[in-house]
């Protein structure tokens, strides 16, 4: 069993897509090449090479577009695990989720170790109400084995007419077993805000993805709490399985709690347009889906009133942005998980009329100027999501876990931490498996039938947390001695310039960007 925890654990090479990546969008066009740098002919001649001796001995004829699109493709996902050539559905997918409207099962999946793994099932979707759960492995779609399948191969499986069905084997690996699950298709109409009273005087925001309407529709939510809770004592902002999507979404959300024109994040690249400087600025939030400032009117409060972020690991990207942002201007507490840890920003530019390129031009910085790729926001507070502890915290895969991922350049010691974190979960995967050797059937029956929480509900234990901490009362902390080591040994941040990056003048606002999505994961 432990080879086999092993194995399912690491996120194998050669994946086709990657995990939670923050956009923004580009129609611009390419910058033409230096002419200091002429293109590697030697390489070029081979390539077309090996291109004609497919055409000419293969087995079977091979259609010119396919070969040529695979070999791009191929190109583009070697770079790093968020980079990716988008064809015409890829592009049309990628358009539907940031809309927060498409067809399919509604849940992100990436690959590992060449089967279909869920990052995260999204609230109140077919999916979610079929009970699977972040971490489950598909191994079948409808009888099919998905082992040797691309991603986007599985992913036309899975989708389809709504109302029609589709059935999933999936292996979870909490439970060591395998079992079928039937799922239907459905329209996924996301809802990216939503918010909640807990008790008089605190109020519960969840933010489920970054979309183009979120930063209107947090105004509403936020708007809606003022009017019920004029005495407002305390907001807890919920980013747990958040996996980030557009980048001025996410600096609208942070400019709803931040002092006028604050840092929010800044990114630094090759090309200038990759150097910028993001404040909650409406020109750096401002997307083609409003006309005017959805935060100009927002209560006061809001600024000062005590804030707690709950974060987890798959909380990423434009997720990170935000809780980086508040964390380093003091303006809000993190309590929860290590998050993801993606600290790069991806550029879609249109290729032709209905292809793309996704491509990572910039890494981002939190408003102090660190960087979090490879290392996730470190929670001030470490809370587990169970009363009892989160064991299989063991089997959950970051970014650092990706082959190609890329480098944190702040780090000179990356590779040793990297190599201590393995060290440190193969440890973790054992005593869980000497764990579940010890567990009566009774005990593994309780754990097949313990429901992922949901999240704002009565049942949430890391809200409760969250909650004690406004209300001055003790917290329960995480039961992990890596979380808390990791929340004691948090970088020392402070509201200063950003260090990686000049400041430019504001981001061009809506007349330059369109819609995109949180690339992490294909959403079906």
């Amino acid at each position: 069993m432990r080879k086999n925890l092993k194995n399912i654990g690491l996120i194998a090479a050669g994946l086709a897509t990657g995990v939670f990546a923050t956009l923004q969008l580009s129609a611009s066009a390419q910058q033409p090449a230096s002419a200091a740098t002429p293109l590697p002919l030697d390489q070029l001649r081979l390539f077309a090479e090996v291109f004609g001796q497919i055409k000419h001995e293969y087995v079977e004829p091979v259609d010119d577009k396919k070969l040529l699109t695979a070999a791009i493709k191929g190109m583009v996902s070697s770079l790093d695990p968020h980079s990716s050539y988008l064809d015409k559905t890829d592009y049309e997918e990628l358009q539907e989720q940031t809309k927060g409207r498409f067809a399919g099962l509604g849940i992100e999946i990436s690959s590992e170790d060449g089967l279909i793994k869920v990052i995260s099932p999204i609230e109140d979707t077919p999916a979610f109400r079929a009970g699977i759960r972040p971490g489950d492995l598909i191994t079948r779609i409808n009888d099919k084995p998905v082992r040797g399948m691309t991603l986007d191969q599985a992913v036309k499986q899975m989708r389809g007419e709504p109302g029609t069905k589709v059935t999933l084997t999936i292996f979870r690996k909490t439970d060591d077993r395998t079992f079928p699950l039937t799922v239907t298709r459905a329209v996924i109409k996301v809802q990216s805000v939503k918010m909640k009273i807990l008790a008089p005087g605190y109020a519960y925001v969840r933010i489920t993805s970054f979309q183009e309407r979120t930063t209107p529709d947090l105004a509403a939510k936020l708007q809606e709490i003022a009017r019920q809770q004029p005495n407002l004592k305390g907001l807890v902002l919920d980013l747990r399985n958040n996996g980030g999507g557009l980048l001025q979404s996410a600096v609208g959300v942070a400019g709803a709690f931040l002092p006028p024109n604050s840092v929010v994040v800044s990114t630094n690249g090759q090309i200038p347009d990759s150097k910028q400087v993001y404040r909650d600025t409406y020109d750096n939030y401002r997307l083609q889906s409003f006309d005017s400032d959805p935060l100009k009117d927002e209560a006061p409060i809001f600024k000062t009133v005590p804030m707690v972020v709950l974060t987890n690991a798959y909380s990423a990207s434009a997720s990170e942005i935000v809780a980086g942002a508040l964390q380093d201007q003091h303006r809000a507490l993190i309590v929860g998980k290590t998050t993801f840890g993606k600290g790069s920003v991806q550029t879609v530019r249109p290729m032709t009329a209905d292809t793309a390129l996704r491509l990572t031009t910039a890494y981002y910085y939190t408003p102090s100027g660190r960087s979090i790729q490879n290392k996730g926001i470190r929670p001030d507070i470490a809370v587990d999501q169970y009363a009892e502890g989160d064991p299989d915290d063991a089997l959950v895969t970051r970014e650092v876990d990706y082959s190609n991922h890329l480098a944190n350049t702040q780090d000179p010691n990356e590779k040793k931490e990297a190599e201590k974190r393995e060290q440190d979960r193969m440890d973790q995967l054992r005593q869980l498996e000497e764990q579940n050797d010890k567990k009566t059937p009774e005990q593994r029956q309780k754990d097949r039938e313990r429901k992922p929480v949901e999240f704002g509900s009565a049942d949430d234990f890391m809200l409760a947390q969250a909650l004690n901490k406004l209300e001055g009362k003790p917290v329960q902390e995480s039961k992990s001695i890596t979380e808390r080591r990791l929340a004691q040994n948090k970088p020392a941040t402070s509201a200063s310039a950003p260090v990686a990056v000049k400041p430019t003048q504001p981001v061009p606002g809506a007349s330059n960007t369109a819609p995109a999505s949180a690339p992490a994961t294909q959403s079906k």
